[in-house]
């Protein structure tokens, strides 16, 4: 099995550098794998003239962006206490290396290597690690293995895990053995401590997700825009965060129902030109204003309906302005991050697809969110949120409670990590 897992990963190398002149995000990852050993080389090679004797090193690795925010608030606390340590971070995904490839809290910040046998053997080699931290579920076995032969303390945290994934099928066998090579797996549910025992892993923990703690420390240091907030007044807010092109028309509909004073904030997942100019056609141009126009918006344009988030970096600290909150992508793969918006007291709604998304499902069951599936009933949610304080309000509290109970996984982690 390990033999037809190493030819597969193989496999995928060889497609990544075949796609990559007519993929940018395959060349991102061809040029990511180039020349790895000679810059972890020179890194360690850095830190040994650098200390008299080895440095100690911890590894985390994120497969992408998200998974970074939720390694993050892990990582920062482990800087913290242990300020000695080099920590090297690591990213499958480009999506996670451009944003954070100079993220000043890691000592290193590269590509990991493809994982094959040789890659894994030569990377654990040259860092040489005192322990590793993977986040959720990036699971590369070559590299498991062999952080368990040189007896690496190494944890999963932040996992979740379900019935359909081949660890807990007829062909799982293997797979599941895999996970022997986990000092620790900490998990965001029940289910999962269940799942793992099944197949006869019980290092486990109940702790959560630390994606709640980095919202939290987000929304304390969430930003005021003056221009938003005179774009604002004292109407109600219907905050649409991530969204798209089906969110956008569910939206349009609903606001051409809704007759009583309200202001729509659009943060776009995509904010290319096209994109842009085709939201402005959908709401009307006559009734949209883009964020980078506000600084010379004349008082009648700050009368218009519609406030277009035309950047990046702004969404997590535009909630605090959200009356209610949608969060998009819930026609398409899966929901985005509804913890940002609920940190603030908010009620949140969404598409239908949000089904893999533990906090999604936490949170219409005590009453914080809700889902729709079609612009009517959308428009009815809506309405009934925005008209009714009483119902808002306790939609907002229980979505503001169910965030205070979630918070702490970083602390239960870290006091593994002590004691290891």
């Amino acid at each position: 099995m390990r033999l037809i897992y190493s030819f597969a990963i193989s496999i995928y190398a060889l497609g990544v550098r075949m796609a990559s002149p007519f993929n940018e995000k395959a060349r991102q990852m061809r040029d990511g794998w180039r020349h790895w050993q000679k810059r972890l080389s020179q890194f360690v090679g850095q830190q040994s003239q650098r200390q008299s004797g080895r440095s100690r090193t911890v590894w985390f690795h994120a497969s992408s962006l998200g998974e970074f925010e939720q390694a993050r608030p892990v990582l920062e606390q482990f800087r913290r206490s242990r300020p000695d340590w080099k920590v090297v971070l690591t990213f499958f995904s480009p999506s996670g290396y451009e944003v954070r490839k100079n993220y000043d809290q890691a000592d290193l910040v590269m590509y990991l290597p493809i994982d094959t046998r040789r890659n894994a053997r030569q990377f654990v080699e040259l860092l040489q690690p005192d322990m590793a931290l993977f986040v959720k579920y990036d699971f590369w076995f070559n590299y498991l293995n062999e952080l368990k032969k040189r007896g690496t303390p190494t944890l999963l945290f932040s996992s979740i895990f379900r019935p359909g994934q081949y660890f807990f099928r007829w062909y799982g066998a293997w797979f599941a053995r895999q996970l022997q090579c986990y000092s620790h797996i900490f998990v965001q549910n029940e289910e999962s401590v269940r799942l793992l025992a099944g197949v006869g892993y019980r290092h486990t923990t109940l702790a959560g997700d630390t994606r709640f703690d980095r919202v939290f420390d987000i929304a304390a240091q969430a930003k005021r825009f003056e221009g938003v907030e005179r774009f604002v007044g004292d109407n109600p807010v219907l905050m649409a965060g991530s969204s798209w092109e089906p969110d956008e028309s569910n939206i349009k509909q609903f606001a051409d129902s809704y007759d009583k004073p309200l202001k729509i904030i659009l943060a776009p997942h995509m904010i290319g030109a096209g994109h842009l100019n085709q939201i402005e056609h959908l709401m009307g141009p006559e009734q949209c204003l883009r964020y980078s126009q506000l600084v010379s918006a004349e008082a009648s344009q700050l009368n218009r309906k519609v406030l277009i988030i035309d950047n990046i970096g702004m969404l997590s600290s535009l909630y605090r302005y959200a009356t209610v909150a949608y969060i998009g992508g819930g026609f398409g793969k899966g929901i985005h991050n509804i913890l940002e918006a609920a940190v603030f007291g908010t009620p949140v709604c969404f598409g239908p697809n949000y089904g893999k998304f533990q906090e999604a499902n936490d949170m219409i069951a005590c009453g914080g969110a809700r889902s729709y599936n079609t612009a009517e009933e959308l428009s009815q949610l809506l309405g009934r949120w925005l008209d009714d304080s009483n119902e808002r309000k306790r939609a907002a509290q229980a979505a503001m409670k169910y965030m205070e109970e979630h918070r702490g996984s970083t602390a239960k982690i870290m006091e593994r990590v002590e004691k290891l």
